[in-house]
């Protein structure tokens, strides 16, 4: 009796188990799908390539002729490069909400009026600039990663006999974001008349990886010096391969760095905003003496020295 009740059990916990992992596999299945028809999704809505072509350029923060805006330098290219759609009443409205809540938070936490303006610029600047920083680093290790998937899909179609360009439309139809919609506007900007080059130069602009500068690189070499293009795209994609795996393993030699640097930086801050709430007088009764305020200060810009030191140390380029 005992016996049956423990393999009843036993496939009770089986098919429930089955089950979970079928849910998943579907909702999984669901996301990338989702991912893979984001550019068609925007075909759906234009009429004809010109429309499309420029549409995607506009999303990504690009002009019409797919240049970048009026707007600094560095600032574009971080934009273009984290691959967030672009409408800058959207973002604006967003950027002046975060700095009215990080405004009253800073006043919340010191009761001094000039936290106000600090919080709000801070909020409002800096916080925008480290979310797109890390949503730049985000993208260009998942560029990274599916590359050499891309590269090998592109050398299956040469050997069957397709064109090149068919061949990067249909790394833009098969494969999920962000490769995907990045093969899919090179295919996009070919058919509305650029040339391979022209388009794999651009997107190279768009994504300021390494790895796709170093494919860019390569057809570049193929178009001007001729050759077997599918040879050299089989030893570009072991080149990538290569690379990423070098990547992981510097990741995993500075991971320690890496954590003492957060736990050492966030820690002041964190114990400076809990004794605030707990005893909003431990400062506030000396917060206007200027040796206070200036050893604030110091303590800072030395706290600010120490990530740079920190930085210098773990940060390992390939």
């Amino acid at each position: 009796m005992g016996g049956d009740k423990t393999i009843f059990m036993i496939l009770v916990f089986a098919a429930v188990f089955t089950a979970g992992q079928a849910a998943i596999g579907l909702m999984t299945t669901a996301k990338e799908r989702r991912k893979l028809t984001q550019r068609l999704k925007v075909a759906d809505k234009v009429d004809g390539i010109s429309a499309l072509v420029i549409e995607l350029r506009k999303q990504r923060g690009l002009t019409a002729s797919g240049e970048r805006a009026g707007r600094l330098q560095w600032l574009s290219n971080l934009i273009v490069a984290s691959g967030l759609p672009y409408d800058q009443k959207k973002w604006l409205t967003y950027v002046g909400a975060v700095a009215l809540i990080a405004g009253i938070g800073a006043f919340a936490l010191t009761h001094a009026l000039l936290a106000v303006p600090v919080g709000a610029l801070l909020g409002g600047a800096a916080l925008p600039v480290f979310y797109l920083k890390f949503a730049a680093g985000r993208r260009g290790k998942a560029l990274g990663f599916q590359l050499p998937q891309a590269l090998e899909i592109i050398v299956r179609s040469l050997e069957a006999g397709h064109p090149v360009p068919t061949a990067i439309a249909l790394v833009g139809r098969e494969m999920s974001d962000p490769v995907g919609s990045e093969f899919g506007m090179a295919a996009d900007e070919i058919a509305y008349g650029a040339t391979l080059a022209q388009a794999v130069e651009r997107m190279s602009e768009r994504c300021q990886h390494p790895d796709i500068d170093l494919f860019a690189a390569t057809v570049r070499l193929q178009e001007r010096a001729g050759g077997n293009l599918t040879g050299l795209l089989k030893l570009n994609a072991a080149t990538v391969r290569e690379r990423h795996k070098m990547r992981l393993k510097i990741k995993a030699a500075s991971a320690e760095g890496r954590a003492s640097a957060m736990i050492l930086t966030s820690a002041p801050f964190v114990a400076f905003g809990l004794i605030n709430v707990t005893n909003p007088h431990f400062y506030g009764d000396v917060w206007h003496v200027g040796m206070v305020r200036y050893g604030l200060i110091g303590l800072l810009g030395w706290l600010g020295v120490g990530n740079l030191v920190m930085r210098k140390m773990i940060d390992m380029r390939l």
